[in-house]
């Protein structure tokens, strides 16, 4: 397989072998907010080459502060489009594979079954779609990485990651972990969590929209920093480099 050109350093520190793998690799992404948009960065610059996108949302105001396709004359706008229409501009050669919309169970598991995928990333913020997603992987025996959650955190050096049993300090991986022991689920499942504590005063409640109960305030560079840890361990992975 030839290496295009724009690969040229990262084939320099990885080996072109390395390379080949990750064009070849085929990778599922769901959820394009504050972690899945910079994950999906890191895995399209680092020589991905087949990749399926899914996120149903549309650019708002309050994403500008934290989401990579989020300015303000994106406000309104497709986020799977705006990542789209990035991510082929980076690599015209990249096959990429876009749904706008908010996967169903059943849509989930016939699209697992149909893609047959090498890694999934798991960066969506709300718990009932996530369960629905990580079930459907582990039926599946897929690799996975799910993000847990980013908000109400200030400190980079906290951020780990390690199976979701080991989790700690994270309130959304406690809800998630609670729940998939409910299905059977206790390991296997990789994730990236900060042991940092949440302020209480960062927390706000919501009418459940798009199963979303609360959220906590954000920070600029965190959903970013936990989208480049998944997209690292996943390169990594599918790379031989780890």
């Amino acid at each position: 397989m030839e290496i295009p050109g724009w690969l040229e350093r990262t084939e320099l520190l990885t080996g072109e072998e390395s390379i080949s793998r990750l064009m070849e690799s085929n990778v599922l992404l769901v959820g394009l907010g504050g972690v899945g948009s910079y994950a999906g960065e890191f895995l399209i610059r680092a020589g991905v080459g087949n990749i399926t996108i899914i996120d149903g949302d549309v650019v708002d105001p309050s994403n500008i502060n934290r989401q990579l396709q989020a300015v303000h004359s994106t406000i309104g706008m497709s986020k799977a489009q705006l990542l789209y229409n990035r991510f082929k501009d980076i690599n015209p050669d990249l096959n990429i594979k876009m749904y706008e919309k908010f996967m169903e169970p059943d849509d989930m598991l016939r699209m697992m079954e149909e893609g047959r995928y090498d890694f999934i990333l798991d960066c969506i913020d709300s718990i009932t779609p996530k369960l629905t997603l990580l079930k459907s992987a582990k039926h599946m025996q897929t690799p996975v990485i799910a993000a847990m959650g980013a908000g109400g955190k200030l400190d980079p050096s906290k951020i780990k990651i390690s199976d979701i049993s080991r989790t700690k300090e994270c309130k959304f991986a406690h809800a998630v972990r609670k729940r998939l022991k409910k299905e059977g689920i206790k390991r296997g499942i990789l994730a990236v969590f900060s042991e940092e504590i949440q302020p209480k005063t960062a927390l706000k409640l919501t009418d459940g929209k798009n199963y979303k109960r609360s959220y906590y305030g954000t920070i600029s560079y965190m959903p970013a920093l936990f989208g480049l840890t998944m997209a690292s361990e996943v390169i990594r992975r599918l790379g031989g480099l780890k």
